[in-house]
């Protein structure tokens, strides 16, 4: 009872964070709390016994993602003085996708079957076995595509330097 009570918090901090850094005029606020977004989903997975994806979570995502936005929020040229606006046009549109796509989550959970006992734990050592076995053209297709993407982005960069 205690665990799903900590898990509702939880959960609870992630969409109230997300919700404020989709709402935020200000795009370091905005950063700053998808990062609290971002830990909560951490603090999601320890909870569930996920701690590899935990700890690759605060290291990738919290630590390394949000590091490299806030380094992009901090040196881009803008006034300090001016708030951005945040309209929307398409509220109504906006709010039926997100009940749409909750209805079918809740609907792909509330199928499963929840039973104890029969969970095996994967360690890292096969998750990387995995990788680098089975899904070999997956991972190397992966790295290629954020190569490009990374390559694309110091083109896109260096068209405004004179």
């Amino acid at each position: 009872m205690i665990a799903m009570i900590a898990l509702s918090l939880i959960a609870l901090c992630v969409v109230s964070a997300g919700l404020f850094a989709v709402r935020s005029t200000n795009l370091v606020h905005s950063v700053l709390w998808l990062a609290v977004s971002l830990a909560g989903t951490s603090a999601l997975y320890l909870m569930v016994g996920a701690s590899f994806l935990s700890a690759i979570q605060i290291i990738l995502y919290t630590g390394g993602v949000i590091t490299l936005m806030l380094f992009g929020v901090m040196l881009t040229d803008r006034n300090e003085t001016t708030k951005i606006g945040n309209p929307s046009e398409r509220k109504r549109l906006g709010a039926v996708s997100a009940l749409a796509v909750f209805a079918l989550i809740a609907s792909a959970v509330s199928s499963m079957s929840f039973t104890g006992g029969g969970s095996t734990i994967v360690h890292t050592k096969a998750i990387g076995q995995a990788l680098l076995t089975e899904h070999l053209l997956a991972f190397e297709a992966l790295s290629i595509l954020l190569l490009a993407a990374m390559l694309a982005a110091i083109v896109v960069a260096r068209r405004r330097d004179p």
